[in-house]
């Protein structure tokens, strides 16, 4: 039988693998911030060997408070190190050292990176993965079982391929990209260092045509999807290649879980995608706009730069560069709660009005 208990923290290593330990130093160096020693004891001579939530963290450690609400675990932790932020400095137990930092959770990200670093593939093609002779597979890049790369297919140095993917014709992979299982790549440039996880279909028609006397006629998708460096593309999302123009995802980007990308849509730099949530055709996302999740965009619009649209948000005008709505139609935050007060307070006058009456009665 399976112990499903048995681990040594939050990565287990069966899954993650782990580098270390560290000392102190170094974990300061990587974070970016001021170390401070503990006030009882001293650094353990052998450095620290990985990372924990606060109220599991054991003496050799590293932990991190990011929100106020976990605030009073930090008393009763164990943890030899913990990352924070100036606020909380003073708060860390006296036992354990402090990594103070006014970005807590990057200094985190990066720590937790020093201890599992990024997967390097191993290098070769699964005897089960078939490869067009005429496509080009970096020799260090790693092609799992049963992978399909198409004609004139170009992957690059050390990325990784998992099983059951589909590159086709003439798709080109930049350097350590990490493409997961089952996977469709067609008519994409991808660029370095992007991730795509499991199931995601990329480069597939959009969703055009034309009405004829007969009925509908599908209009020929002829753009591509260009993907550029260090993007991250979530499980069993859908980027349509373009119709005429290109689909783009721009430097950077992240793009959730079941997100879908219509045809000719254009992000820039760092834009957030959250889960569930649509961009419609030709809809253009300037540098840093965040979607949140079940956000519907309609096609050909614009979002102005660091624009941030709300949760389940019906955008069907252009944003504004750095405004903030939400609601359906798309208005202002502020806008939006004002039209929620007045209504609340209509409705409880009408609630109340109708008591009245049917106490006459």
């Amino acid at each position: 039988m399976v112990d499903c208990r048995a681990s040594s923290g939050p990565a287990d290593p069966r899954f993650f693998t782990r580098v270390g330990p560290f000392d102190a130093s170094v974990l300061a160096e990587t974070a970016g911030a001021e170390l401070r020693p503990p006030r009882q004891g001293s650094f353990p001579q052998d450095g620290y060997t990985g990372i924990a939530p606060l109220q599991v963290a054991r003496a050799r450690d590293v932990s991190f408070l990011d929100n106020r609400r976990y605030a009073p675990l930090l008393e009763h932790t164990q943890a030899g190190l913990v990352i924070v932020a100036p606020a909380f400095a003073d708060k860390v137990p006296e036992h354990s050292a402090a990594l103070v930092t006014t970005t807590p959770y990057l200094a985190w990200s990066r720590i937790a990176r020093l201890f599992h670093p990024r997967q390097i593939g191993k290098g070769g093609v699964h005897p089960s993965a078939v490869v067009d002779p005429s496509a080009v597979v970096d020799p260090t890049a790693e092609v799992g079982p049963f992978v399909v790369v198409g004609p004139d297919v170009q992957v690059g140095a050390g990325c990784i391929i998992g099983s059951h993917s589909v590159l086709d014709h003439g798709v080109q992979v930049g350097a350590d990209c990490r493409i997961g299982s089952m996977v469709t790549l067609s008519h994409a440039l991808v660029g370095d260092r992007v991730t795509i996880l499991p199931g995601a279909r990329i480069g597939q028609e959009g969703f055009g045509f034309a009405v004829g006397p007969e009925g509908f006629e599908s209009v020929p998708q002829l753009g591509r999807v260009i993907i550029e460096h260090d993007v991250e593309i979530g499980a069993n999302s859908t980027i349509d290649r373009g119709s005429v123009n290109d689909t783009v995802i721009g430097a950077g980007s992240r793009l959730d879980n079941l997100v879908q990308i219509g045809h000719n849509a254009q992000l820039g730099r760092c834009c957030i995608v959250v889960s569930q949530a649509g961009i419609s055709g030709s809809t253009v996302l300037e540098d840093y706009v965040t979607v949140a999740a079940q956000a519907g965009l309609i096609g050909h619009i614009r979002i102005g730069a660091k624009a941030r649209i709300g949760a389940q948000c019906g955008v069907m005008s252009d944003v504004e560069s750095g405004a903030d709505v939400i609601g359906s139609p798309a208005m202002p935050f502020r806008e939006f709660f004002r039209n929620v007060a007045v209504l609340r307070k209509l409705a409880k006058k009408a609630s109340g009005s109708a008591k009245g009456d049917s106490d006459k009665v």
